[in-house]
């Protein structure tokens, strides 16, 4: 993986690099921006430190990576209509936040997110660290007959946790993230594979996350349960994952479709604030 315009620090053996030497509130050459977009392929996320972005800047670099796409259910920020503020304030205490479960972000969308970008503002002093799982790799690492059982299996994903069923009633959630419910749009199953191909790397990996995912096409959640248990428990090998220790002015850029992600909450009486933006996606193709 030779890069011409930038220098790539690999994380971890499985997945995450750090990119140094750009500044992103600055416009890229072309080659940057080349090696950039082949960096997030190779190493399915990258971050990039000490960024000073306004608003503006962060939304002209995620068209690096493709249009912008607007997700339901979540209010934007004001002015900003394709920028999310993930927010919890210092008193929100012993609740559930956003984010907080592994998941590839708005799976049940038709086009599912491409890639998701998201800037950190104010960082608490410990705590709020991110963490990706390989879905390429752990696809790899079935055997060939439960490889041969997921072949052509399709699952039904859902929004379920912000509008099909809802947030359980005695579920605490944050307040500083305005929720919209009741998205007639969204408040639906769409039927994706089980094992998807990217179409830039040609890899097979693993579409299904505890979030998003209810039941195999054609089953029920009880029937389903079991296998789709088995896989979410797989997926989270350590040797699959990388953690991300957030500093303000840090960014990340992951590729939704061959990775999970989990916002880990344990900084109860901190504030936390970061941006979001995501990419469109495609609809996701069936692997061999």
């Amino acid at each position: 993986m030779g890069y011409q315009s930038i220098s790539v620090e690999k994380m971890t053996g499985s997945l995450g690099a750090e990119i140094k030497g750009v500044d992103l509130s600055r416009p890229l050459s072309n080659s940057a921006a080349a090696d950039i977009r082949q960096a997030l392929v190779d190493h399915l996320v990258i971050f990039f430190r000490d960024q000073k972005l306004t608003p503006e800047q962060h939304l002209e670099f995620s068209l690096l990576f493709g249009p912008l796409q607007r997700v339901p259910y979540v209010r934007p920020m004001e002015g900003y209509p394709d920028i999310i503020a993930v927010l919890k304030e210092a008193d929100e205490k012993k609740i559930s936040t956003f984010g907080n479960a592994w998941h590839s972000d708005f799976s049940f969308l038709d086009e599912p997110p491409m890639a998701s970008l998201l800037y950190g503002i104010e960082i608490p002093g410990h705590g709020g660290d991110t963490l990706w799982i390989n879905m390429y790799e752990a696809y790899e690492a079935l055997s060939d007959g439960m490889k041969r059982m997921l072949r052509g299996l399709r699952a039904m994903h859902n929004g379920r946790p912000y509008g099909m069923g809802g947030v359980p009633k005695d579920l605490r959630t944050s307040r500083s993230i305005g929720i919209e419910r009741n998205n007639p749009d969204a408040d639906r199953e769409i039927a994706h594979p089980v094992v998807r191909l990217h179409p830039e790397s040609g890899r097979k990996a693993l579409f299904v996350n505890s979030i998003y995912t209810g039941r195999f096409e054609d089953m029920s959640e009880a029937e389903s349960r079991p296998l789709l248990d088995y896989l979410y428990q797989h997926c989270l090998r350590p040797e699959f994952s990388c953690r991300f220790r957030w500093q303000p002015g840090s960014l990340a850029v992951w590729d939704n479709r061959c990775t999970m992600h989990y916002a880990v909450n344990d900084y109860d009486g901190s504030r936390r604030l970061l941006h979001r933006t995501q990419v469109q996606g495609e609809k996701p193709v069936l692997a061999d």
